[in-house]
């Protein structure tokens, strides 16, 4: 199994996950034009994905979802309530091929399955991810609202993640975002912080897991370079730690089995 995030943060999202011989794509918020190019550097060609994923309908994650289908002609995935928000909210014009999924249940693509778990994050019906090949599971866990129940044991059965790692606390406080908008942030309803991901981690995280990719980082509220201190002063120095960039993709990241 490999995974390129291809852009990362409220600018834009999208995963490209490959896995026993499927090609997925998990949301459509950066351009047609930025994936394919991204995924022409690395060797992968966009024509040949398979489904586009949405996990929820705000915007840096569903608005180029109509554009990836019209000019590549690739079926997108997503729940009915998600669908009719981002339709309000984004306008995502004439859509041919839509495949519903129900948030908590599951979608096969072969002989992979694609688990959907539904988050308490301010969307319409937002879900979080798990690619499972029969002996990789890949997470994309980003806008989680808060640290949910259900979240831990998920953490803990994956051998690879996209972990949201949002924000910082002190740089939140004082930075330029209005009280209203500090406030979603911070409710149960918002992000996760460097320091709850890194304790998530830290107390859930299995021995098999091989790689997390910090992803979601605020660009007002956030650095790489903070992100990362956070999580190394919680976690050994040795736990295999990556940050997927806001402005660039990462490199193709592999799961071994």
């Amino acid at each position: 199994m490999i995974a390129i995030s291809l852009q990362s943060g409220s600018n834009g999202n999208c995963i490209y996950v490959e896995a026993g011989g499927r090609r997925l794509l998990f949301d459509a918020g950066i351009s047609g034009l930025r994936a394919q190019q991204r995924l022409e550097a690395l060797g992968k060609d966009i024509r040949k994905v398979d489904a586009v994923i949405i996990s929820h309908d705000h915007s840096d994650h569903v608005s180029c979802a109509g554009v990836y289908q019209r000019k590549f002609g690739l079926p997108i995935f997503i729940s009915e309530p998600t669908l009719k928000a981002a339709q309000r909210g984004c306008g995502l014009g004439r859509l041919a091929e839509i495949r519903h999924f129900d948030a908590g249940g599951e979608m096969v693509f072969g002989d992979v399955r694609v688990q959907t778990v539904s988050t308490p994050h301010d969307a319409a019906d937002g879900v979080v991810f798990v690619i499972d090949d029969g002996s990789r599971r890949l997470g994309v866990l980003t806008d989680l609202g808060h640290v949910f129940d259900a979240l831990p044991d998920l953490v803990a059965s994956l051998d690879g993640m996209f972990i949201e790692s949002n924000y910082d606390p002190e740089m939140l406080a004082n930075g330029p975002y209005p009280p209203q908008l500090q406030e979603r942030i911070l409710s149960d309803h918002g992000h996760i912080s460097n320091f709850e991901a890194a304790e998530l981690l830290a107390r859930a995280a299995s021995p098999k897991l091989q790689w997390a990719c910090l992803a979601h980082l605020s660009e007002k509220n956030n650095t790489p370079d903070l992100a990362m201190r956070t999580h190394r002063q919680i976690l050994s120095s040795s736990f295999p730690l990556l940050v997927a960039g806001r402005y660039e993709a990462t490199n193709v990241l592999t799961l071994k089995t």
